[in-house]
């Protein structure tokens, strides 16, 4: 693995919903935003799903219509740019389902789904998400009405976390920028990384839930911190 100073040749980095609040898109704790109007297990748990589709929908074609007028901040850009200037790989995982990280530019491995995704809850099919959803909506597949969107709810598993397990297993440094250290299996990410013998840094307004669990942190808004940190990435290995 590499050592804290020389150039990492496999980034991995986790980005959650505080990388878009600058974007205008609100966290769990933010007053008056969308979370704020609905109690997590009404509108983001199969069982809430089941008891009112119509509320859940509700709650993500607000969601999806607000994703749709955003715009990715200087942070998304940035990595965006690291990602197609750094010599090695740079493996973009994140919680969020906004899908800023594309509009900048970026690939990114959506471990939450996407607003974007519709999928039925019958026969799994998955297709491109209108912007207003219904629960009548029939899959365009099987035709049964059990249309939800593709978003991993509490209590299910996320996607793609075996390879996200074995990128981390493999990187030189992990970052995480904007996260707030409480939902697992995310939370433990910085454990593995560490375990696998990766520097890790932590990039955030303040201190998260897992903040000891990093050797270095970087605090301040996402616009601000991330595209320094990058600068200073694609600085090291031109000078090395």
């Amino acid at each position: 693995m590499a050592a804290q100073g020389s150039t990492a040749e496999k980034i991995v980095i986790l980005t959650g919903a505080g990388i878009s609040a600058e974007s205008g898109l609100g966290t769990f704790p933010d007053e008056g935003g969308l979370w704020a109007q609905h109690r997590i297990e009404d509108v983001a748990t199969p069982e809430g799903f089941a008891r009112n589709p119509q509320l859940v929908h509700d709650f993500y074609n607000a969601r999806r219509a607000q994703a749709a007028e955003a715009a990715p901040n200087a942070a998304h850009a940035a990595l965006a740019r690291l990602q197609q200037e750094h010599a090695g790989e740079v493996v973009l995982v994140t919680q969020n389902v906004d899908g800023l990280h594309e509009k900048a530019g970026a690939a990114a491995i959506h471990m939450h789904g996407a607003l974007e995704g519709a999928l039925c809850a019958a026969c799994g099919t998955r297709w491109p998400a209108p912007l207003v959803m219904r629960p009548a909506d029939p899959c365009p597949d099987c035709g049964r009405p059990a249309t939800r969107p593709d978003i991993v709810w509490f209590g299910e598993m996320p996607y793609f976390i075996d390879e996200i397990v074995e990128h981390i297993g493999g990187c030189d440094l992990f970052a995480a920028i904007g996260t707030s250290g409480q939902v697992y299996p995310a939370a433990g990410f910085v454990q593995e990384a560490a375990f696998a013998g990766a520097h890790t840094v932590e990039l955030n307004l303040g201190g998260s839930d897992t903040s000891r669990s990093f050797s270095e942190h970087r605090v301040g808004p996402a616009s601000q911190i991330v595209p320094l940190w990058v600068e200073e990435i694609l600085s090291r290995a031109l000078s090395g």
